[in-house]
């Protein structure tokens, strides 16, 4: 064992006295290699070193790219954000009020530590005095018989430094918050103002109760003067600049609401539809003409069409609700109605109590919405006579659902007239809700006896709501489904040509359905068909889709469609295939046993379903030439009417 242990050692020593052989650097072949490296290095010119590889590759210097920022982005705000300032709206004022008190809090804390940590006043390097003696006249200019100085430890005036710091720091940021609060006019008013809401005459006294029992004229003369007066308010806001060191938000008196005259306002250029009374501010939000509920902007801007065209809506910004005044004025722009802490409502000038009392203000005063903007308001535009007063709309029983929401059987209060409400969920994004409406907007200008008909949309408060006719019959497909045994082929070619109706009226008015389908069609009194659901419709020639292709109906889908997006009349012919092949199968599931891929995949070889049983020949040569997979071999929709007319009349 001893033996083996000493040969194993030897070994290793071996090993050992290689190695340090070999990693001598005093070595003449080491210090060789390492001059010859130096060498190297020093002969080593960056600026050579890749200078015929660059001649021969060198890009062009690339041009700065220049940035112009859209002034038109910002054209409706209060004004640009300047350094050291902050801008303030109904949905960040209660914020900063919270900010503000939390600054005076941290003031006040700030000074009370100043002041313990002072004690007695510093006069110089580590000397200070007592606080209730001075400095005399004595050896050194300090009293013989004063206590002696106490000493000041050396961080204490690195502390006391670090609170004044603090103090100016949040001082500042409170006058910030105070200066941006007086622009939306949360502070009290200069010392010396007049008190406007004192002064004017409040709604009691226009309508002949006032204690001193004045007379109209004598009214509509001080009506006219606080107009005045509210103008000039508007124009000069009030500013703290004697208040700045006072709690802010509170007035000395809550603002009345301001006068109006008691007879009607009415511009030269304005009709009689814009006239403005006292009882007229005194109805609530959703009784005045001018407010549309939640109607979408496309719609808002199609309805502004003169300069001083206005009307005011509802939307949602970070899930509150705000109501916007959309006015015409070059161009249209849309300003939010601002809220005070009082509750009252404002744009840049006086607040109201009411958005009606400071709309009908706004507009015969004469004074801009905003002093950016300039826009004036000349004219309310009303609501049409499809926009529906949720209140009217008594919902009865549930008789389906839809992408959006429940389908309702309802009732009309003015007209008692049955009709079918599609309801929109509340709690769905503003895009989807949107889509939703478009479905109003499309069929609204429709009037066919095979396109179901819109009777209005009611979109003042939620949930959003479309009004259509009540078609008895229900679901083309439950139809067929459940009527199959009584159905004729001669009824089927019917409904065929009804559907060749619908959609010839909406070739001709360009409107791309996109999912036509026996589910999405309705069947009213003597089985007549009508094309429903325009959730998906497209009022374009052709139409490309971009963001993606959820919840496409692949299986009704044209191939074009599906493959690069594009959507035409003749995809709609391609789903009207699908369609005959329903009705003539009294509602069976096309490329039954077939995934949405697999029946794309076969299509796309060639493959076309049979016909069903009992199905002519010449209606299934019409299905194979709606199902041409090249678009242009297709037939239009006046075409197929005119085939389908000739068979049914044969």
């Amino acid at each position: 064992m001893t033996y083996e242990l000493c040969f194993v050692i030897s070994l290793w020593k071996g090993v050992l006295l290689e190695v340090v052989q070999r990693s001598d650097f005093s070595t003449d072949k080491f210090r060789e290699i390492q001059t010859k490296i130096e060498t190297t290095i020093q002969n080593l010119r960056p600026q050579d070193e890749y200078k015929e590889f660059i001649e021969k590759y060198k890009s062009p210097p690339s041009t700065p790219v220049t940035f112009n920022f859209d002034e038109s982005l910002v054209e409706d705000t209060s004004g640009k954000l300047q350094p050291n300032q902050l801008t303030v709206d109904n949905l960040t004022v209660e914020w900063l009020k919270e900010k503000l008190t939390e600054l005076e809090n941290t003031l006040q804390d700030n000074r009370e530590k100043q002041s313990a940590l002072q004690g007695p006043e510093i006069i110089g390097n580590g000397v200070c005095k007592n606080n209730n003696t001075g400095l005399t006249n004595g050896v050194n200019g300090i009293d013989r018989h004063s206590p002696p100085p106490l000493p000041v430890t050396t961080s204490e005036p690195i502390k006391l430094l670090e609170l004044r710091v603090a103090e100016r720091k949040c001082a500042k940021q409170a006058e910030m918050i105070r200066s941006a609060l007086a622009e939306l006019g949360c502070e009290e008013a200069p010392s010396g103002c007049p008190d406007l809401s004192a002064e004017t005459v409040g709604v009691d006294s226009l309508d002949g109760s006032s204690p001193d029992h004045q007379d109209r004229s004598s009214i509509g003369s001080k009506a006219s003067t606080d107009v005045l007066r509210l103008h000039l308010h508007s124009i000069i806001p009030p500013r703290p600049f004697f208040k700045l060191f006072t709690r802010p938000f509170r007035r000395k008196s809550a603002p009345s609401s301001p006068a109006l005259p008691p007879k009607t306002y009415r511009s030269s250029s304005e009709g009689p539809a814009d006239s403005v009374s006292v009882s007229e501010t005194e109805r609530s939000l959703v009784e005045q003409e001018w407010f549309h509920g939640v109607l979408p902007r496309e719609e808002v801007v199609r309805l502004l069409r003169a300069d001083g065209d206005y009307l005011v809506r509802e939307t949602t910004r970070n899930h509150a609700r705000q109501l916007v005044l959309s006015v015409c004025w070059g161009q249209h722009k849309h300003f939010i109605v601002q809220t005070t802490p009082e509750g009252h409502y404002r744009f840049e000038g006086a607040a109201f109590p009411s958005v009606a009392e400071l709309i009908a203000w706004q507009r015969t005063s004469g004074v801009p919405v905003t002093a950016r903007s300039g826009a004036l308001l000349r004219r309310a535009v009303p609501r049409e006579n499809w926009e529906l007063n949720n209140d009217d709309v008594q919902l009865l029983d549930k008789i389906g659902r839809g992408n959006f929401g429940d389908v309702y059987k309802a009732r009309l209060k003015s007209t008692n007239q049955e009709v079918a409400v599609k309801t929109c969920r509340v709690a769905l994004p503003d895009e989807q809700k949107r889509t939703f409406l478009q479905e109003g907007r499309i069929l609204k200008q429709y009037q066919h006896p095979n396109i179901v008909r819109l009777i209005g949309i009611a979109v003042q408060k939620q949930p959003i709501m479309i009004v259509m006719e009540l078609v008895p019959g229900g679901s083309l497909l439950t139809f067929l489904r459940t009527r199959a045994s009584s159905l004729s082929s001669r009824s089927l070619l019917a409904m065929c040509r009804d559907a060749a109706g619908g959609m010839r009226y909406l070739e001709s008015k360009n409107c791309i359905h996109r999912d036509l389908a026996a589910r999405n069609c309705l069947v009213g009194d003597d089985n007549i068909v009508k094309i429903s659901d325009f959730g998906m419709s497209r009022e374009e020639e052709e139409y490309i889709v971009s963001g993606g292709m959820k919840q496409i109906p692949i299986k009704w889908t044209a191939p074009e469609a599906l493959n690069f997006g594009k959507y035409t009349s003749l995809c709609d012919v391609w789903s009207y295939g699908v369609l005959m092949w329903e009705i003539f199968s009294k509602g069976d599931t096309p490329y039954a046993g077939m995934s949405n891929s697999r029946a794309r995949e076969k299509i796309d070889t060639g493959y076309r379903m049979p016909a069903p049983e009992g199905c002519s020949e010449d209606v299934y040569a019409l299905m194979l030439r709606c199902w041409e997979y090249e678009a242009e071999k297709r037939p239009h929709f006046h075409q197929i009417y005119t085939i389908i007319d000739n068979i049914y009349n044969r």
